[in-house]
């Protein structure tokens, strides 16, 4: 009986799946593909769904690759997407005057012919950027007083022996020496510490004309553990500047945590041209100084009447039109169709003459 309850057991399974391949193969195929070689069936031409080892394989994850919590190639390719967070216009701005200022003030430093050139401003997660790193690199963080939050300058090793050559009084023309596997001396930090101190000073006033803030240097790092500022997932603005030393030189990235330009988030997401940015201060005062100076008319209104339009056109030269209008009534003084005046009417050196008393309000739109 148990033998031949598992051969109808079996007769109807094979029967069911001989009856979905009959589906799929008549189907669209969308959600179906192409068996690989030996893994479908025996007819030729027979789909099936893919598992999802298959997926992880096609996808370029595999088991040793996937971290701690990452169960599936889907979630690692959800957790390794780029970061995608909304455009700061202003940011580019900011930075190209950045670049300008830090030219200047360098060559003020090392009295040498200096370059510095903006490579990039992306947005990356904090984490990443850190694992990223190459060391051995210098670490500066430093503060934004008026935001209440924190930023991160990384100074390659390049740079650091370039300007450490240059102050030094190193030959022009030649290629700075580096040497590995020891750590930086005091000497080399405080030398270095001037350049962030110059560079923060340059950023500063960059963002002056946006918004005034004070970056204030906080501390030196040489260990990424150390200069921690923000969680590993949260998004960071990441500019790239290379500042050129004749044969000398290397790399500066600014990273800035989004959270830390929160307070100015809306005048950053700004868009206009030309190298002022904000308030044009010289424009309002020019604006205004002409506005005070127009000519206008002002309209004194003895009193309104409504008559029919057949009773004005029979009006003679003569006729009287009697106004609802008392000597002791405020007249009202209008520029256009707009009132903005009212006050009591008089005579001054043999004139009619009003003198404004009261400020009429604009009315507003909606408001009768």
């Amino acid at each position: 009986m148990a033998e031949t309850d598992e051969q109808e057991m079996s007769a109807e399974e094979k029967a069911m799946m001989d009856e979905w391949e009959a589906m799929a193969g008549d189907g669209d195929g969308g959600d179906a593909v192409p068996a690989p070689d030996g893994a479908g069936g025996d007819e030729e031409g027979s789909t099936r769904i893919l598992n999802q080892e298959e997926i992880d394989s096609l996808l370029g994850f595999d088991d040793d690759s996937m971290g701690d919590g990452e169960t599936s190639g889907v979630m690692a390719l959800i957790n390794s997407a780029m970061v995608n967070y909304e455009r700061l216009p202003m940011l580019d701005i900011v930075f190209d005057r950045l670049v300008r200022l830090m030219t200047t003030s360098l060559r003020n430093l090392t009295s040498d012919n200096v370059e510095v050139s903006l490579d990039q401003v992306s947005t990356v997660r904090f984490g990443d950027y850190m694992n990223s790193i190459p060391l051995p690199a210098m670490l500066s963080v430093f503060k934004a007083e008026e935001w209440d939050n924190n930023g991160l300058m990384v100074i390659d090793s390049a740079l650091i022996y370039s300007i450490v050559d240059v102050l030094l009084g190193g030959r022009k023309g030649t290629a700075a020496i580096r040497v590995e596997g020891r750590p930086y001396t005091t000497i080399e930090t405080k030398l270095v510490e001037r350049l962030a101190h110059v560079t923060l000073s340059d950023l500063s006033s960059a963002f002056d004309p946006l918004s005034p803030v004070s970056f204030n240097l906080d501390r030196m790092e040489t260990n990424p553990r150390f200069a921690t500022i923000s969680q590993g997932g949260n998004a960071c603005v990441l500019a790239r500047l290379r500042v050129d030393m004749g044969e000398r030189g290397g790399r500066m990235e600014i990273i800035i945590p989004y959270a830390t330009l929160e307070p100015i988030r809306e005048l950053l997401l700004q868009m206009f041209m030309g190298e002022k940015f904000g308030r044009d201060s010289i424009w309002e005062s020019h604006l205004t100084e002409e506005l005070y100076k127009t000519d206008i008319q002002l309209q004194a209104v003895l009193g309104e009447m409504t008559v029919p339009l057949g009773e004005m056109l029979a009006w003679k030269k003569g006729d009287q039109v009697i106004l609802n209008t008392n000597t002791s009534d405020h007249l009202e003084l209008r520029c256009g169709h707009f009132p903005m005046f009212r006050g009591p009417v008089g005579q001054k050196q043999g004139r009619i003459a009003v003198r404004i008393e009261n400020y009429i309000e604009p009315q507003k739109e909606g408001e009768e």
